[in-house]
């Protein structure tokens, strides 16, 4: 590489620092109008004469036939081969947070979904069916996953993240990266660092986040998607932290992530936002000065385009106010990407190119639909659920077996029940660009609601009516709503969000909220349906969650069953089915609290005691449900807890629980093993995520699952800034989400437990273990940023 570098003019150099964005099509990035370059006129030969570093989005900027394209691609880079003085192929990058977002390619659950799901395993083999679709198609780095940890529901990017714990989102994060690069192509970690505590949830909003926030809350995930995933690159985040942007940060860029978390990759600039340094945080003066900022704190490449990067830089080096060696610095980085990437090999892109690609084959679909199956968070249920099949016969043996036999049609309403874009998430292509293609079809087939219970119940059993729109105050709808609910054995209501970008959508990037309530009069057109006294279900396909206490609790009428789905994908409608009518068993759990209102926000259930509700104030920030909570159709029991009495600030202990199946039913446990650190030299959390483990039991089934814990779950950064595993006393509990604390005892269908109008506390039979207590022993341990995070378990 030295001996190339050596070889590079500076133009050469500067060229391999930036992308190019061939496809400028609709608005996909921010401000992309303002700072889009224009392109008229130059030819790829003239933008490439002197090489490119990578190409911006080429299958994923407007629709392209992958076959077609793939053979541009391949053309392109043999050309580049050829006529630049160097024969350096192009990196090609593209989004791939909910899959390859290009035309036809399979479509897969939301990240919020990831995390609802508690399976990293199923998320590892997800990102690898999406890496080799990216691979065969030339494609060599992904711009995900998204690591930053939830704050604010307000905030439109919910959408793209996976919880609000720090390490499930490391957990669940990792799993995908191992997958994605497991097929030869680079994952890409964004947004580092802290973008996720925007103030007021608004998207590009300055962050005030102490270092101690930054580096207990927003650091882990990053961390260990380096250092056990093995992520390869990293995105920066837009945000200003304490008047400081990130793209301009040495401290962050360089400091924390190469010189003390040892990352040797490359460090890529979302779009524009080196440029942004200049336009959007007034820190320079010029693209100049903005290049030079950048490049010193560690940004080696510029994307979308060479705004900054190119002649600015290269007229920066040459007057000596910026050192080549920075340059320099960046080249090798990117070069060394490449050769590892194989785009440095003589016979590179010599094959023949990809023909016949299934974007969407059976294993796709098969990952997508499980993978939504196991999101779905059951949240109440009255015995509604599962649906039986209709009293016609019409539905399989395996559906009318599931449940009582209805006595009269099923009612399918609400904006969202026959719309495929409801089911798919911001950075899906249908979102994210067919939003700006009308009429073009979506490639790929992807259920609706509507679609897969007429399938599981039969045409015959289901009577439709939209009822309304997502956005709007249109309630013309209602009238037909009401009736057709009046006349159905059940009403399924299904309702949420229109992801999109900048303002197109209810949620997304841009689409940030001032309220947490249902956009439109969606909440009008359930309790309209409700009051007609017909049993109703309600199905939230939500980015983010909303603040449904109406729809959950009190003594008003309400919906008999409420399902939580997170942007499930293209196999979202048929998984929605199975659940409703009992053929897959309700697994998932919150990945976020589900806020009780917008002005209680931020909230996470990572608070330490004055975070919670006290007699000091009238606001109650207790969450409706916690994070972890779901339902399912049969009872839990959590029996004989047994935790190590004592162990080192350096060494590790043991956690085991009993899981007993009391009802009659199969089911999905999802455990988990919380801790809180008695008396600490700062502030801790009163829960924290310890572990997670989900188990498959029989109906009258049990398991013993076990534990294995460093005790540097409980590290957190001291005083003097250290990271450290102090000694003292930490109490440890296995529960069934972060709320519960003791064992529960009987409750009504549904798992509710309400008490006066004062906090809510929600358990099923067997919740939670008594905690134990460990004594922490020995003197302070330092806590290497090498030390690995990671929590086995096991059935034993």
């Amino acid at each position: 590489m030295t001996a190339l570098l050596a070889a590079m003019t500076l133009e050469e150099k500067t060229a391999q620092l930036v992308g190019y964005w061939l496809d400028q099509n609709g608005v996909v990035a921010p401000m992309q109008g303002e700072m889009a370059a224009a392109q008229g006129g130059e030819t790829l030969a003239d933008v490439t004469r002197h090489g490119l570093g990578q190409y911006t989005r080429v299958y994923g900027t407007r629709p392209v036939e992958p076959d077609e394209r793939a053979a541009w691609l391949w053309a392109e880079q043999r050309r580049l081969k050829r006529e630049t003085r160097l024969g350096i192929p192009a990196l090609v990058h593209e989004e791939c947070l909910t899959g390859l977002a290009a035309w036809r390619a399979a479509t897969f659950p939301t990240p919020l979904a990831w995390g609802a799901a508690f399976d990293p395993e199923l998320v590892e083999q997800v990102g690898a069916v999406i890496g080799r679709s990216m691979r065969e198609l030339g494609v060599h780095q992904g711009l995900a996953p998204v690591l930053d940890v939830v704050r604010d529901p307000r905030w439109g990017r919910v959408d793209e993240c996976i919880g609000e714990d720090p390490y499930l989102v490391g957990t669940v994060g990792s799993a995908y990266v191992r997958g994605v690069q497991s097929a030869g192509v680079d994952a890409t970690l964004k947004h580092f660092l802290g973008y996720s505590a925007s103030r007021a949830g608004r998207n590009h909003a300055p962050v005030h986040a102490g270092p101690r926030e930054v580096a207990d809350v927003f650091l882990p995930p990053f961390e260990m998607a380096l250092l056990d995933g093995g992520a390869r690159s990293v995105m920066n985040s837009y945000a200003e932290v304490d008047g400081v942007p990130v793209a301009a940060d040495p401290e962050l860029l360089t400091g924390l992530l190469r010189d003390r978390l040892g990352f040797d990759g490359t460090v890529v600039a979302d779009y524009f936002s080196v440029a942004f340094l200049e336009v959007m945080h007034g820190v320079a003066r010029d693209r100049g000065e903005a290049a030079a900022l950048a490049l010193t704190a560690g940004i080696d490449v510029e994307l979308p385009t060479g705004d900054a990067y190119l002649a600015p830089l290269v007229e920066r080096v040459r007057s000596g106010l910026v050192d080549e060696a920075l340059v320099d610095r960046a080249v090798l980085r990117v070069l060394r990407q490449k050769e590892r990437l194989g785009l440095l090999d003589p016979d590179a892109f010599e094959d023949e190119p990809p023909t016949g690609v299934d974007l969407d084959s059976p294993e796709h679909r098969a990952l997508a639909r499980r993978l939504a199956a196991e999101s779905l968070v059951l949240l109440a249920n009255d015995g509604v659920l599962p649906l039986g099949g209709p009293v016609s016969g019409a539905a399989t043996g395996a559906v009318a077996a599931a449940g009582a036999v209805l006595r009269g049609p099923v009612a399918v309403i609400g904006p969202n029940a026959h719309r495929a874009e409801a089911l798919q998430g911001c950075y899906s292509f249908a979102n994210h660009v067919l939003a700006t293609h009308p009429g073009l079809p979506l490639g790929f087939a992807i259920p609706t609601v509507l679609e897969a219970l007429q399938d599981a119940l039969g045409d015959d059993a289901v009577r439709y009516a939209p009822g309304a729109e997502v956005e709007g105050d249109d309630r013309s709808g209602f009238a037909e709503a009401v009736a057709t609910a009046r006349d159905a054995a059940v009403a399924i209501v299904v309702v949420g969000d229109q992801a999109g970008l900048f303002g197109r959508g209810t949620v997304g990037e841009g689409n940030d909220s001032e309220t947490l309530d249902l956009p439109g009069v969606q909440r009008e057109l359930v309790e309209a349906v409700v009051a007609t006294g017909t049993p109703t279900v309600v199905v939230l396909l939500t980015g983010r969650p909303y603040a449904i206490g109406w729809m959950l609790d009190g003594d008003h009428a309400k919906p008999s069953a409420v399902v939580q789905a997170f942007f499930p994908g293209e196999g979202g409608g048929l998984a929605i089915a199975d659940l409703l009518t009992g053929a897959a068993a309700p697994s998932g759990r919150l990945p976020v609290s589900l806020p009780r209102s917008a002005g209680a926000q931020p909230y996470s259930y990572l608070h330490p005691r004055l975070g919670g509700p006290s007699d000091v104030t009238a606001t109650d920030s207790t969450p409706v449900r916690p994070f972890g909570f779901g339902l399912t159709y049969t009872s839990i029991a959590y029996e004989d807890l047994q935790v190590d009495d004592a162990v080192a600030t350096d060494g590790a202990f043991t956690a085991s629980v009993t899981i007993r199946n009391t009802g009659d039913r199969d089911g999905i446990e999802v455990v988990q093993l919380y801790g809180h650190d008695v008396a600490a030299s700062v502030t801790r959390p009163v829960a924290q995520l310890l572990g997670y483990a989900r188990v498959a039991l029989p109906a009258g089934g049990s398991v013993r699952v076990r534990f294995d814990v460093p005790v540097q779950r409980f590290a957190f950064t001291d005083r003097a800034m250290r990271k450290v595993v102090e000694p003292g006393d930490v109490q440890v509990w296995v529960a069934s989400d972060a709320a519960a604390s003791r064992p529960g005892g009987p409750v009504p269908t549904g798992g509710i437990v309400a008490s006066g109008d004062g906090p809510v506390r929600h358990e099923v039979p067997g919740s939670a273990t008594d905690r134990a207590v460990v004594r922490v022993t020995g003197a302070v341990h330092e806590v290497s940023l090498a030390d690995r995070r990671t929590v086995t378990w096991s059935l034993v």
